[in-house]
């Protein structure tokens, strides 16, 4: 069983910075990648950001590219993502989720962590 609990949500002004922490548990977790979506209230969770589990390859959402950064502390099993230049819209709940093989979907998920920047 795969367990993911995110940190690292709160309240930042626009133009602020959070950084957002995925801690992942779970009897040889390895999967194939890991990946980051946030879900705004009365609209679909979308994807912000993803890596391997190896760190070697990142993507983004448009909305993402060049303000966030995903990136993986191999010692301890954690996924960051690193937010900076927040606007008003990127105010959601944020969600670590995992990719266990390649052909699968992300099929483990966190809790969420709130995100809300206000203007």
């Amino acid at each position: 069983q795969v367990l993911l609990a995110e940190s690292g949500g709160g309240v930042v002004q626009a133009g602020g910075s959070l950084r957002l922490s995925c801690v992942a548990s779970g009897r040889s977790f390895s999967p194939y990648g890991m990946g980051w979506f946030r879900q705004a209230p009365g609209k679909e969770r979308e994807f912000v950001a993803g890596c391997l589990w190896s760190g070697s390859m990142t993507w983004y959402a448009d909305s993402a590219k060049g303000r966030f950064t995903i990136s993986r502390d191999n010692t301890k099993n954690t996924v960051i993502l690193q937010m900076n230049s927040l606007k008003p819209e990127d105010t959601a709940v944020y969600y670590c989720a995992a990719k266990l093989t390649r052909a699968s979907d992300f099929g483990s998920w966190g809790q969420g962590t709130q995100v809300t920047v206000s203007s």
